[in-house]
């Protein structure tokens, strides 16, 4: 089934996670075309992302690492890439360590697309969670979900989801976030621009109420799109026979800035030759 068509359940998202406005960018004077995936933009990669390929794995201690190489021009990204993705399992703790180098300069972004549903596999919806996002702010797309190019403090966020409906709400998939804000899950789907970019100081929160379960997100990257599952439509089939319909589950993709290569006042998302591209979420898992 993962080789056919899926909404990224569990997958690595890449070269770039998110949309790159009508799929173009320049860089050092040459224009690239990306295929147009979703609309008018390309979304997570490409017609054929990381999403959709095999990787080479190896087998450690706590964990499993996967490789591979992204060749020059795949889905129109510049020079070779090679990609290491690494899991490890400690105790609670989940880390999904991303590192990559290139033979040019190209956009990167990687992302994990994995799904949860902390009441458990086949719960139906997720309207019984609470998510808490630390973030300074959020950044209003247009209406094919690209960035304007600005960043709005978090507070006018939750004032302008206040003032919709909640079926507009849960249309929402902007980015969108409140510092310290609380947010019940059935309201919307969001992405919000971290605090720094270091793990110890940026943290996210999904609580599952009835049970107590809970999962923290840490994160070494800028920003992170808060999604829940609206574009699911029952039509796929997982662990004994359960379905996935809309709102079923949540995603908490860690990430650049959707557009960045576009946008060079937002965080880079710029790889060079000779540098590397290394980050890390730790996902924490706990039970009252």
């Amino acid at each position: 089934g993962y080789t056919r068509k899926h909404p990224f359940f569990g997958a690595v998202v890449g070269r770039v996670a998110n949309r790159i406005a009508k799929g173009r960018f320049t860089l050092e004077g040459k224009d690239y075309q990306l295929a147009l995936n979703n609309g008018p933009n390309s979304l997570h990669g490409g017609a054929k992302g990381f999403d959709k390929v095999l990787w080479s794995p190896q087998v450690l201690p706590n964990g499993v690492s996967f490789f591979r190489l992204s060749p020059d021009g795949e889905e129109g990204y510049p020079g070779d890439l090679q990609v290491w993705v690494t899991y490890t399992l400690s105790g609670k703790e989940l880390a999904i360590n991303y590192r990559a180098q290139a033979s040019q300069v190209t956009p990167i972004s990687l992302t994990n697309h994995a799904y949860f549903n902390l009441a458990g596999q086949g719960s139906g919806d997720i309207y019984d969670h609470e998510i808490s996002i630390e973030a300074d702010s959020y950044l209003p797309v247009d209406d094919t979900k690209i960035p304007t190019g600005r960043a709005e403090e978090g507070k006018e966020a939750g004032k302008g989801l206040q003032e919709k409906s909640e079926e507009e709400q849960l249309q929402e998939l902007g980015m969108v976030s409140g510092k310290q804000r609380r947010l019940r899950a059935d309201l919307l789907a969001l992405s919000s621009c971290l605090q720094g970019g270091e793990a110890a100081g940026c943290w996210r929160q999904a609580c599952h109420l009835p049970t107590g379960r809970a999962l923290e997100v840490h994160t070494t990257q800028p920003g992170i799109q808060f999604y829940t599952g609206n574009n699911l439509d029952g039509s796929l089939k997982g662990k004994g026979a359960a379905t996935y319909p809309k709102h079923s589950a949540f995603c908490l993709e860690t990430q650049g800035w959707p557009d960045a290569v576009n946008k060079p006042h937002f965080p880079s998302t710029l790889l060079r030759p000779g540098e590397e591209y290394n980050h890390t979420p730790w996902l924490l898992f706990s039970a009252a």
